[in-house]
This record gives C-alpha cells, sequence and structure tokens, in this order.
C-alpha cells in the first residue's frame, strides 16, 4: 500500500494528517499543491478532491479529505501506535479532547494570526488585543492538560497532539517572523507564555519522521 498526501505548505490540516503518520512511523509521497497558483482548484485536483480543499489522503482503497476523520482512518487500517489510545476509556477521552482542539483553537489562532500574516497588520489594535486574549485563554486550556501528562493524548502523542501542534506551531513561527507585532500583543516566546507548552513541542519535534512534516517554504524562507 502506497499512501500520498495532497497538501499546501503551511496549512495546518494537511499537517496534522502528516503528523498522524509520522507519529504511526508510516511513510508517505507528498503531493505539494501551490495555493498562489490556485493548484488546488485545478481540474487535476478537483477529479481528485471536489471541494478542493486540502488535505486529501489516497491509497489503493480510500479517498479521504477531512483531516480528523483521516487520523481516525488510520488508527483502523494501521492499528499499530494508536492515535486515540489503547482502552474505550483512551479512546473517548482523545476523541473529546481532540474535537475541544479542533472546534476552538483554529478559530483561536487565525483570530491573531490571520491579520498579521495576510492583511499586514502592524498595531495591537483592540481588535486584535481581544483575539488575542481568547487565544490565551485556548492556550491556558491546553497547558492545564500538559501540566498533567506529557503529552495532549496522554503519555504518548496521538490525534489530539496532531491536531493542536500545527496551530501552536504557527504561533511560535508569528513570534520568529513577525516579533514586533506579536510583543505588542504580549507574546514574546512561548516559554514566557507557558513552559508546559514549550516543552511539550520540543518534546514534539524530537519525535522521529516530525521533521520532515514541516512547511518546505520556511526552509527556504530560512
Amino acid at each position: 500500500m502506497s499512501l500520498e498526501i495532497w497538501t499546501v505548505s503551511g496549512a495546518p490540516s494537511p499537517w496534522r494528517a502528516a503528523l498522524g503518520m509520522a507519529f504511526k512511523g508510516l511513510d508517505y509521497d507528498v503531493h505539494l499543491l501551490s495555493a498562489a497558483q490556485k493548484e488546488h482548484k485545478s481540474d487535476a485536483y478537483l477529479a481528485i478532491n471536489p471541494r478542493g480543499t486540502v488535505p486529501t489522503l489516497k491509497d489503493s482503497d480510500a479517498t479521504l479529505s477531512q483531516s480528523v476523520a483521516i487520523l481516525a482512518w488510520l488508527d483502523r487500517e494501521y492499528p499499530d501506535t494508536p492515535l486515540f489510545g489503547d482502552t474505550p476509556q483512551d479512546a473517548a477521552l482523545i476523541w473529546q479532547r481532540t474535537m475541544e482542539i479542533f472546534d476552538y483553537l483554529p478559530g483561536a489562532t487565525s483570530g491573531v494570526l490571520s491579520p498579521i500574516f495576510f492583511q499586514g497588520a502592524d498595531e495591537a489594535t483592540n481588535d486584535l488585543k481581544n483575539a488575542s486574549e481568547k487565544l490565551q485563554s485556548e492556550l491556558a486550556h491546553l497547558t492545564g492538560i500538559l501540566d498533567e501528562t506529557p503529552f495532549l493524548s496522554g503519555d504518548r502523542p496521538g490525534a489530539a497532539d496532531a491536531v493542536a501542534f500545527p496551530h501552536v506551531r504557527l504561533i511560535q513561527r508569528a513570534m520568529e517572523t513577525k516579533p514586533t507585532i506579536m510583543q505588542a500583543l504580549g507574546w514574546s516566546d512561548l516559554a514566557t507564555l507557558s513552559t508546559e507548552i514549550a516543552d511539550w513541542v520540543q518534546r514534539i519535534e524530537a519525535l522521529p519522521n516530525v521533521a520532515a512534516t514541516f512547511p518546505p517554504h520556511w526552509a527556504e524562507d530560512a
């Protein structure tokens, strides 16, 4: 079986799916699409994914296009190193955490980062300050979990970590590349905000195969 994923560099959703495969130690082929050239809306890609979204994951028998559904499918197709735990109790807790993160963290992150990355915001307006407070509240939720366990999914990385990590790492990226506006909003570095989250990021990044999931354009911009 050959796994293939279609992605856009830096997009959180396909990054989640790639992390799920990395946590399981699976090999996969990457098809990198250019959002600027609208390759995700091309006829060739729409033939694979009619909604023109990323990710799309394919193997010989299945085509999937929603990141959390992909994580669930990976656990059924490749049961070793489960992303949703070993017991029904584990699965319930990890699903709950995964969906809470899925429902709240992306929007809170976008509220801060979209104006900065895509609209050129360079002043700490009231709207950005309010968005920053919401994001800090979501990170406080993660901190509370990581105060008890090394990963959001428990003793090993799983689905909750795969969903959360891209957004947290994008926040860190904003601190690195847009320091003036981020500092004006009270974001200097992860360790200052939360040592638990900063340590968690380091644990995730130290795992085998995780480095290969990072956005290719980050290396090009370095």
